[in-house]
């Protein structure tokens, strides 16, 4: 592996402006480490060697002309397999999307693609996002490049491994109920979900569309700052999207300190089902934020409890809604019946029963349960009721604070198949990372240092207010400050090309 793929892509940037590096040489290195190491860890689905080279050479074609680039030009990055890219395929790692290839891009790729960041490919996901441990792909899960043995996190456990494993510099994934920042935590990256709009969907294959939202995928807080600030910003393609510039997040992750800053632990976050390692790592960083000059408060949110129960009611209720479109007529797999006539019906049943995984029949008989006559005021209204509470709770916190902190994942990575016969203890691995999504808030999970039982990676979580991304980051750049560096400490570091 070369050196200079453990540096940041801040680094790795400022290399390329210097002339210290061209973006071939950086492009062709992070390929050839994908075929060394992806083997083993799994974590790209599709790699387009010749699209990221070509987009390389243009890159060092125009820096050598001495024209104006993006900071970022030239610094490879990979897309999590949900995010539409022209002629490329697009699966959602299901075998009902297998070989679909967009006619159009997805605003965020449109926007990599203008700044000239050359796209390694798509990486492996949960089928259709739903999962924890990217168990759930039609072709088959990642792996955790800290213990191969374990799981990367999910869905976008492919994105974050790839990080890790230092394939790629940058990368994107989609969060939903902590689908960037559950697999940051246990692959020792830094995964963000911006606030809801700050993000384009465009393009994103919906999973469930009033929680859904685009981040980075980086191995420094700085490097996440800088990919939101390039793929963030208004999007008259997405109803949904904030129409207001864009925050200085770079700036935010300056050398400031804490002071004058409250910053509250949320009491819920703790106790039965929390890794005592977690918890240990947790409060030593919180007394290294007091340190630095931050107030530190018990913040109770009682709405917390049950959070979790109103997120697997309301994501399948609109996951079912989502997924209708997949019916075998229009685009995707097609499958006949066997046996019987061949009508739009049976056309539709034998295609979705051939076309989807395990996972995603639970949540589609599910959200369409909780959305029938009879049972949707009971079931799918009383969670958009506890929806409500959540974030009512979560404004009054921020009344008395300006940023939430809590762990990001309630364990460390659990071992592959350690959870898939039980999807209960699979959901719970979401517990505190479902209210920012149900709240639509801005949330950060950033690693901190290691366990002392299993040496595997810890991530410690910070939450702000709406539109208040500059103040996560900024919080989140002082923990960082102050924390192990986890990333240079994985073994993926250590892996000699073709073992």
């Amino acid at each position: 592996m070369k050196d200079f793929l453990t540096c940041s892509a801040t680094e790795l940037a400022r290399r390329l402006r210097a002339g210290e590096l061209t973006s071939v040489e950086l492009t062709e290195a992070c390929l050839e480490r994908i075929a060394a190491v992806d083997d083993k860890v799994k974590a790209f689905v599709l790699v387009d060697a010749e699209g990221a080279l070509a987009t390389a050479r243009e890159v060092d074609e125009a820096r050598a002309r001495g024209e104006e680039l993006h900071p970022l030009a030239g610094v490879p990055i990979a897309l999590k397999d949900n995010m539409v890219t022209r002629g490329q395929d697009t699966t959602c790692c299901s075998r009902i999307l297998a070989g679909w290839k967009p006619p159009y891009d997805a605003t965020v790729v449109r926007k990599l693609k203008e700044a000239r960041l050359p796209i390694l490919g798509k990486t492996n996901m949960d089928e259709f996002a739903m999962g924890s441990s990217t168990e759930h792909s039609c072709y088959g899960p990642s792996h955790n490049p800290w213990d191969l043995d374990r799981i990367p996190g999910g869905s976008g456990g492919g994105s974050a491994a790839a990080v890790s494993a230092f394939m790629a510099p940058l990368a994107l994934g989609s969060d939903t109920g902590g689908s960037i920042r559950q697999p940051g935590a246990v692959t020792g990256t830094v995964g963000v979900k911006p606030t809801y709009g700050a993000v384009s969907r465009y393009g994103l294959v919906a999973m469930a569309s009033s929680l859904d939202q685009i981040g980075p995928v980086t191995r420094t807080v700085e490097d996440a700052a800088a990919l939101q600030e390039l793929i963030g910003g208004h999007d008259p393609f997405d109803s949904t999207s904030l129409d207001e510039p864009v925050p200085a997040l770079v700036d935010a992750c300056g050398e400031e300190g804490l002071a004058g800053m409250r910053l509250g632990v949320v009491k819920q976050a703790r106790g039965e089902g929390f890794d005592p390692e977690v918890t240990r790592l947790f409060d030593e960083t919180v007394k290294k934020l007091e340190g630095q000059g931050a107030t530190v408060v018990e913040i109770d949110c009682p709405s917390f409890a049950y959070a979790l129960a109103a997120y697997y009611l309301i994501m399948p209720a609109e996951a079912s809604s989502n997924l209708a479109r997949f019916d075998g007529m229009r685009y995707g797999l097609r499958v006949e019946p066997e046996d019987g006539p061949v009508t739009a019906e049976t056309v539709m049943a034998a295609t979705r029963g051939a076309g989807f995984g395990d996972e995603v029949k639970r949540r589609i008989i599910l959200g369409t349960h909780v959305l029938s006559a009879g049972y949707f005021d009971a079931y799918y209204g009383s969670a958009q009721k506890v929806r409500t509470l959540v974030q009512r709770d979560l404004d009054a916190a921020f009344e008395e604070v300006d940023a939430l902190v809590l762990p990001a994942s309630p364990t460390t990575a659990f071992p592959l198949g350690d959870r898939t016969d039980d999807p209960m203890a699979m959901y719970m691995c979401d517990i505190t990372t479902i209210p920012a999504n149900l709240a639509g808030i801005p949330a950060m999970s950033v690693p901190v240092g290691c366990s002392a039982t299993d040496g595997l990676p810890v991530g410690f979580q910070v939450m702000a207010p709406a539109r208040g991304d500059a103040t996560m980051y900024r919080v989140a750049a002082v923990v960082e400050r102050r924390s192990d560096d986890v990333a240079s400490a994985c073994p993926a570091a250590t892996w000699k090309e073709g073992e």
